[in-house]
């Protein structure tokens, strides 16, 4: 990892790059998804200004239950989840965004050092700040990755090998992953925690189709305008001329997989210039953007013990909609 200068304004906070793909290789990444059959665009991509914007708005629909059901489950729960986390931690916030989720939890458990997980240096100032103003002087360091790369926080950790590591993954942002890479990745959070580190992790649960599919596809159509905007992003990335109101929003639960499945569908026969390249669209013809994969409790609790932890507790809340898992390796 190697240290990068962070925004002014954001003196608490010390900015190191982890694993990032060069600009060259995401666009590669990206236009090659595209060119596939079928298509895809990875969910990275949702999030420029305007997507960040837009999924906010999306969490505050009245559809879109995860966001409030998550912060009520957290919230009620606090104090019981406190108790088994290790005091005076390193709380490592994965995906962190503007860091809000992780404020309660600094002084619930006396945190030593906040370490803010993104892929946008943006976002860690923006989380740096939120946490520096709650709990000035705390130690604030951000550590620029993609979690499609190996995930390698151990340079960072190991800086302070008396205060064990809580790794702080909410939103159920696990469910973006499919099964085996979705594995893979809570296998390394638990290289990461160790004997006596914990990870506190957040995942959506089973439940009715069009609870789900609604909460994918609101009435306001902000989540449609979310799907496409990526769209823009391609055009931005690739040099490309999509036009996003060719193409429609649709979200469907598959119950034999257990996700909801969002794409965009071309809404007629069209040829999308990507850079150099030529990419024809069938009428119908869709391109995945987003797997939100659902787990039943028990399920979940398995896919962790086969991680590598060995004690795992859960809560949910009154409706069995979500739940939080706290995993420890004994």
């Amino acid at each position: 990892m190697r240290a990068t200068t962070p925004d002014a304004g954001a003196s608490a906070l010390r900015l190191v790059t982890g694993r990032v793909p060069s600009q060259a290789a995401r666009r590669a990444s990206l236009l090659a998804g595209l060119l596939a059959r079928p298509a895809r665009i990875a969910p990275k991509f949702f999030y420029d200004a305007q997507g960040c914007a837009l999924y906010g708005a999306i969490c505050e629909l009245q559809e879109y239950y995860p966001t409030r059901t998550e912060r009520a489950l957290l919230e009620r729960h606090r104090a019981a989840i406190a108790r088994h986390l290790p005091r005076a931690a390193q709380w490592v916030d994965l995906g962190c965004g503007d860091g809000s989720k992780s404020l309660p939890w600094l002084a619930a458990i006396q945190a030593r050092r906040y370490v803010g997980v993104d892929v946008s240096p943006t976002w860690l100032v923006r989380a740096a700040q939120a946490v520096e103003a709650a709990r000035s002087g705390i130690e604030c360091v951000g550590v620029v990755t993609d979690f499609e790369e190996p995930l390698d926080l151990h340079p960072v950790l190991s800086e302070r090998p008396h205060a064990p590591p809580v790794l702080f993954y909410p939103g159920s942002s696990i469910g973006n992953f499919e099964p085996q890479a979705a594995a893979e990745l809570l296998a390394s959070f638990a290289r990461h925690t160790g004997g006596e580190g914990a990870l506190l992790i957040g995942a959506d649960l089973v439940k009715d189709r069009a609870l789900l599919e609604a909460a994918y596809d609101d009435a306001l159509g902000v989540t449609a305008a979310f799907n496409r905007n990526v769209l823009r992003v391609v055009n931005r990335e690739l040099d490309a001329d999509f036009e996003p109101r060719a193409f429609d929003h649709v979200a469907r639960y598959d119950a034999v997989h257990q996700r909801i499945e969002m794409r965009l569908v071309s809404r007629r026969p069209q040829a999308v210039r990507l850079g150099e390249e030529i990419r024809h669209f069938e009428a119908g013809e869709s391109i995945l953007t987003e797997y939100s994969h659902k787990y039943t409790a028990e399920g979940f609790e398995a896919m962790l013990r086969a991680a590598g932890y060995g004690q795992v507790r859960h809560w949910t809340d009154p409706h069995g909609w979500f739940a939080v898992f706290l995993a420890r390796a004994s």
